[in-house]
């Protein structure tokens, strides 16, 4: 296949509404957009915030680390939100491949497990992580 035939990476990735919504100054269209990598990795963390159940019309969508709050940070909690992000991963980010998981305690913080997901997008053959920090539980103030 001649290279100048394969069709160009933006296509494959598009554009979109920047997440979090905000405004662009200084630009006719009046909110910030995100497009190729950047657009993957927004929606990644859309994903990854989203319970199952949230959005009306799709009641699918998301992952379930919601059902890990209040869970304790051990090792069973941590193999739950590895498998809970990869099968999210695999049913909603069709632009990615090659996703790892890998999830830890954050230190002294034992309220907190760090997500990291690294991928590859499939258009570009570009890797990537994301770190993601998931609070089981807040301390009382």
């Amino acid at each position: 296949m001649n290279p100048s035939s394969t069709p160009a990476a933006m296509p494959v990735l598009g554009r979109g509404w920047a997440f979090p919504i905000a405004r662009e100054p200084a630009v006719a269209s009046p909110l910030a957009s995100s497009a190729d990598e950047a657009s993957v990795r927004e929606a990644i963390g859309i994903i990854l915030a989203t319970r199952k159940g949230e959005r009306v019309m799709r009641p699918d969508f998301g992952c379930n680390l919601d059902r890990l709050l209040f869970a304790p940070n051990n090792g069973s909690t941590r193999a739950t939100a590895v498998f809970e992000v990869r099968e999210a991963m695999q049913a909603w980010e069709p632009r990615i491949d090659q996703v790892e998981v890998k999830a830890h305690a954050a230190g002294e913080r034992s309220e907190v497990v760090v997500i990291e997901v690294s991928y590859r997008v499939l258009s570009t053959d570009n890797r990537y992580s994301l770190v993601y920090p998931f609070y089981l539980d807040r301390p009382a103030a």
